[in-house]
């Protein structure tokens, strides 16, 4: 079984910061870790593989910093990684970045499963699982809660195109889904999967010892008006910053001396704003 989790370094909440002319995100000397719901897509891949055999390959793209975020999957579990790195992926939005992954996953080709995050605590949306699987024009499952099965039919034994397929569990607002999906096939996951695992002593030697060499448009084939911001079809027009409009007023009520007055200026402040 060969499974893929394509995952985002994104930065630490507390340092997002945008660039106002480009309308996209400043990655650069920002302290960066691997997106939080990636790491249940990492451990649901790394559990299967403990499982059934097989290997996992992390994907990310990003800047040759983001050879972090697999290093780090590897120290995890992971088998192998891939950093798709250049200038020529800088800007992009949900669509050119799905658009991206998705290549450079048919260019790993012969895979089961593609295991993605539900989405990116910097973005929000929730686009790129499905998007990819749009690309590679694959059966999908979103906000999977728990995998039930999956069974892969050996080689001498197959004749159905269905034997391949995977059954799980997916969360609703209403409640909960049963799927049986053909494969390969893209699921994006939920934190009620699993727990997600800490690097090891072993792994964290395994990473470092990992040569992992970046790639681009120059070692896989993508179409150039696809990538970055060029190819991406979202346009940030203006960004604002919400301003505090409510103000306050203390009231200093500390001796009784003042007491009398601070309940009469509450009760005025009452009555302008017809609340009593």
């Amino acid at each position: 079984m060969k499974i893929i989790t394509p995952i985002k370094q994104v930065p630490e909440t507390s340092n997002v910061k945008m660039d106002e002319e480009t309308g996209t995100m400043v990655r650069d000397g920002v302290e960066s870790i691997i997106n939080p719901l990636d790491l249940y897509a990492i451990e649901a891949a790394i559990e299967l593989k403990e499982e059934h055999g097989g290997e996992v390959i992390a994907v990310t793209m990003g800047p040759p910093s983001a050879e972090k975020a697999i290093k780090e999957a590897i120290a995890m579990g992971c088998d192998d990684g891939i950093l798709l790195s250049g200038r020529e992926f800088a800007g992009a939005d949900t669509w050119a970045t799905a658009y991206t992954l998705s290549r450079c996953i048919d260019d790993i080709g012969d895979y089961d499963l593609i295991f993605c995050g539900l989405q990116a605590t910097d973005g929000d949306t929730a686009q790129v699982g499905p998007g990819i699987a749009s690309f590679l024009d694959l059966p999908l499952a979103t906000y999977v809660s728990s995998i039930e099965d999956v069974h892969i039919a050996d080689d001498t034994t197959y004749t159905e195109p269905d034997e391949n397929y995977i059954e799980l569990e997916r969360l609703l607002e209403e409640g909960y889904e049963k799927l049986r999906m053909p494969l390969p096939a893209l699921i994006t996951v939920v934190k009620e999967i699993n727990f997600p695992r800490l690097p090891t002593l072993s792994g964290k030697r395994k990473a470092r010892d990992k040569d992992v060499t970046p790639k681009n448009s120059e070692h896989i084939e993508m179409k150039e008006e696809y990538l970055g911001l060029q190819g991406s079809p979202t346009r940030v027009v203006n960004i604002d910053r919400p301003k505090v409009t409510r103000g306050g007023k203390m009231i200093d009520a500390r001796d009784e001396s003042k007491q009398e007055e601070a309940v009469e200026e509450l009760i005025n402040y009452l009555n302008a704003n017809e609340l009593l």
